[in-house]
């Protein structure tokens, strides 16, 4: 087994990678187990990032993350490119296991993110930031003056519509159903807005596009007819999973898998600290991600000055 850590942080995205940074400057000497082949998060995925602050002309979303990564390792975290198998908040030092190695802790920060739902479609990993997206405030922008569509019929996909219509000249709602899932007044604001239509009793049984999305083949599943929707683009819209598998038993979970943090990044067990998409299924930014990672990072340190540890 490895000499007993300060901090050890499972998770790699804008969240572990701040709390990365903030502890290795403050000499806590961090390891980052950063997942594989997840390291860096839901933003090596993203193409263009034009709403981090500081990148006036968009910065491609691995790229922003490998500075981000450079910038701890600079101050001295270390990372393990591997995924976390097991741990055990039972009692500190606490233990995470990764590639068969032992790794003990005084503290513990998970920043292991969510995974958007998606349709399960071959054609969604060839043009996933090609014209297809799982985020509307992350790249609705792209869309100016298009005709879009959003899979969906909750209050993030209705949410995501009514965002939308900020830019697209039409968002068409997908929607397996004959009615929404969303609340009344989501539903209200949506069909009430002119740029939105429905597609009712319809799923997609593919996206249309070689290189970037051109539109979708609808199947409706009360009749079984197919159709082809033109599109430039296509949200999916049907939830979030929170990475959270590992964590069941150990710490405080909400009925949807996230982590319940309280008093700024603490969890249920002292030491054990979440931030990030894990905790936070309201606003899942870049930019807030890291901004929790701060937090973390920061309450990770004074629970160690408290406990005597430094």
């Amino acid at each position: 087994m490895d000499p007993v850590r300060d901090v050890i942080i499972v998770g790699s995205g804008p969240a572990g990678l701040t709390a990365a940074v903030y502890t290795a400057r403050a000499n806590l000497n961090p390891l980052v187990i950063e997942g594989f082949p997840g390291a860096g998060g839901q933003l090596m995925l993203t193409t263009d990032v034009e709403n981090y602050p500081g990148f006036p002309d968009g910065i491609m979303g691995p790229e922003l993350m490998e500075k981000f990564r450079a910038q701890a390792a600079r101050f001295g975290a270390e990372y393990l490119t591997a995924n976390a198998e097991r741990v055990d908040f039972s009692s500190a030092p606490f233990g995470v296991w990764a590639e068969g190695r032992e790794f003990r802790s005084k503290t513990v920060i998970i920043s292991t993110g969510a995974s958007a739902r998606m349709l399960g479609l071959p054609a969604e990993a060839r043009l996933l930031g090609h014209g297809l997206s799982t985020c509307a405030t992350c790249d609705g922008f792209f869309f100016r003056g298009q005709e879009i569509a959003v899979v969906g019929g909750g209050d993030s996909a209705i949410e995501e519509a009514t965002f939308l219509t900020r830019f697209a000249t039409k968002v068409s709602v997908i929607h397996r159903r004959d009615e929404l899932r969303a609340s009344k007044i989501m539903q209200e604001r949506a069909f009430a807005n002119p740029s939105i239509s429905f597609v009712w009793n319809s799923v997609v049984d593919d996206v249309i596009g070689a290189e970037k999305v051109e539109g979708l083949a609808l199947r409706n599943v009360v009749t079984g007819e197919i159709s082809e929707l033109k599109v430039g683009g296509v949200f999916v819209a049907i939830g979030h999973d929170p990475n959270t598998s590992l964590f069941t038993g150990q710490i405080d979970l909400d009925p949807g898998g996230y982590i319940l943090t309280h008093d700024g990044s603490k969890t249920s067990v002292p030491g054990v600290f979440a931030c990030g998409d894990v905790q936070d299924h309201v606003y899942r930014q870049a930019i807030t991600a890291a901004g929790s990672g701060c937090m973390a990072a920061i309450d990770a340190e004074r629970y160690l000055e408290a406990e005597g540890h430094q």
